[in-house]
Order: structure tokens, then sequence, then C-alpha cells
């Protein structure tokens, strides 16, 4: 049997975004206590999120990379509010989600939905799909009672499963199938944003292209609007309409699919890039190899946190924190190396 083929990401680029973004996130934070004694005072923090911006517009999928442990998955789990912020707002078709009362959250959840990376452990092994499927459904009343049974049978149909499937168990399913019943799931709700934390990561090469291909269909069909996180750039660049790239907690590039994979800035994007394999027999890559170690998150370097692990390191960079500027449209970079308005004096190598 051939692998399927991705589909052409013509019709998922070429979505026509509001003017006002679905998700605007801005200088968000989250902080993680570190407890130590035996009355567990606080003796610091784990920085995972350190001040993460971005607008995501309605329709579009924005991938997000970098390195395990960069704070990929907490920025996701805290947009959707199952984490408490340290700092900074979310704002969700322009209401604050941190600012919403108990009620007011309990109308929101089902507009937002996450789709979790292990098909495996994200689902209940003691109830059936269809209870999986339809508990949600049920419990915020999205359909009258009286419809319930024919609204899972066609999100199940469209999702790749069958209506007979509702009284078979997780266990009963390969990899490929579970993850169907996870988006199934999430799709049940009527969701207008949907966090994918690595969805196809646990899945072999022909399933990841049939997942892949079951997101677009869907997201063209809803316009839906996606935050896809995910290590394999080759995947991101497919399905995403904008990137963005974190290192130790901060986003230090982001902008359109494009502007990225044709002019990637910062050193770090420049080396993670580096790694994607050339697919023609016998070519060779201009790998960039990193050296040293990525920074503990509970005690970050001063300055630039990837000065640690750059060849273009300068002074600056070791005590000055860069900000994130605008260097083409929609193109933003957080390095010292294209700050103009620091002196060549600055700007001398480290030692």
């Amino acid at each position: 049997m051939a692998e399927p083929k991705l589909k052409t990401p013509d019709k998922h680029t070429g979505i026509q975004a509001d003017a006002q973004p679905l998700v605007d996130v801005q200088d968000l934070k989250k902080y993680f206590p570190i407890r130590s004694g035996f009355l567990q005072r606080v003796i610091g923090h784990v920085k995972a999120v350190d001040g993460v911006s971005f607008q995501l517009p309605r329709g579009t999928t924005m991938g997000l990379v970098g390195e395990s442990g960069c704070g990929k998955t907490t920025v996701g789990r805290t947009l959707l509010r199952l984490y408490d912020q340290t700092d900074g707002r979310v704002y969700f078709g322009g209401q604050e989600v941190f600012a919403l009362n108990k009620a007011e959250l309990r109308a929101l959840r089902p507009k937002m939905q996450i789709i979790f990376q292990d098909p495996y452990s994200s689902l209940s092994p003691r109830l059936p799909i269809g209870e999986i499927i339809g508990e949600a459904v049920r419990e915020h009343g999205i359909v009258a009672k009286e419809a319930y049974e024919d609204h899972l049978d066609t999100i199940m149909k469209q999702c790749g499963l069958q209506p007979y499937h509702k009284e078979r168990y997780p266990h009963e399913f390969s990899g490929g199938q579970r993850q169907r019943i996870c988006i199934a799931r999430a799709l049940a709700l009527n969701p207008e944003f949907v966090v994918c934390d690595e969805p196809v990561s646990a899945l072999d090469v022909s399933i990841q292209a049939q997942i892949i291909n079951l997101l677009m269909d869907l997201q063209e069909r809803y316009q839906l609007t996606y935050l896809f996180i995910s290590h394999d750039l080759s995947v991101v660049e497919h399905i995403s309409s904008q990137i963005g790239v974190m290192y130790l907690g901060k986003l230090v590039e982001h902008g359109t699919k494009k502007a990225i994979f044709d002019n990637p800035l910062h050193p770090y994007t420049q080396a993670l890039f580096s790694a994607i394999p050339i697919p023609e027999p016998g070519a060779r890559s201009n790998r960039i190899v990193l050296e040293g170690t990525i920074p503990s998150p509970a005690n970050p370097p001063p300055g630039c946190k990837f000065h640690t692990r750059c060849a273009y390191c300068m002074q600056v960079c070791k005590t000055q924190e860069p900000e994130s500027k605008e260097l083409e449209p929609g193109h933003f970079v957080a390095c010292h190396l294209y700050d103009q308005e620091k002196t060549e004096q600055e700007k001398t190598p480290c030692t």
C-alpha cells in the first residue's frame, strides 16, 4: 500500500485572516516555584515562559519550534488557562482569558481545545470512545439531546472513524486511530482555537501524513486556528502560515513562514534550520553545531540567554537582553547583531 502524500498547502496559506487577531499574547510569563526543605519554602523559580508575545489571526496556523525544554508546551497550556500565568495577558476574541470568572471561563472552554502529544496516555482506558468524544459535548450542551448521536457520528466520520467504533475502547485502536479520536474529541465542541501539542511525534511517517492532511482539511472546513507545537521542521513548514522560534522561555524570532525559512536571522534559528535533511542523494548541508549545553531555566544567564552557545557572541550580549525588533514587515528577531543603535565599541567580541 502506497504511503499517503501530504496535501499541497496552497489552500492553507491562502486563508484570509481577520483584521483583529483571534489570539493576542502580550508578554506572557509562567514561572514554576522550586521548593525545598521540610516546610517546602520557595527558593527559586523555573522560568518556563519568560515574556512571550505574538498575535494569531483567525484561520491561520502558527508553528512553534525549539529544543526540548524551551517552553513550547507551557505556552500552549497557559494560553488555554490550564496553567495560571505569572504575568502578562492573553486575549481570545477580545476577552482577557485570565480576567474571566469561573462561569465566564466555563462558557469559553469549548472554543479553546488541545490535542495532546501522546494518544496513548491522553485517553481514558475505562471509557468507550463514544463516551470519550461525547462527554464534554453533553456537559456543555453543544447540541440538543435528540441530535447528540447524529453529531457524534458526523464528527467521527470527518475524522476518519466509523460510528460503530463508539462501543470500542482505546486499547482496540492503533496509534493513528487514537490520535484521530483525540482530534474528534476536540472538534466535537465546535472550537475556534486548537493547540496541537506535537500531535504527530508519536506516529510513523505514513500516519503523520494522514493526520496532517486531516488537520488541514478540518481547518479549511471550519476556519480553525492552530498553535502547532513540533520538533519536526518539515511538518511545521508544511502546515504553518507563521513560525515562532523559542529558546529558554523566550521567542527569539517569529514571522511569516516564507520570511523565516527564506531568511532566518537569529543564530539559533540558523542552527536549527541547518539540521533539516536535504532530500537529495549525496547532498551535504552546512550543519551548524552548537557548542555547550542549554542553561538551566531556573538560573538563566544574564543578557541574551543564547550568548553561552552563540558563535557571534559580543560583550553587549553578556549584559543586555536584546529587544524584539521588526526588521522586515512581520519578521521579528531579538538579537544584538541587528541592533543598529549599539555602537561599534559595544559590539566587541566575547573574550
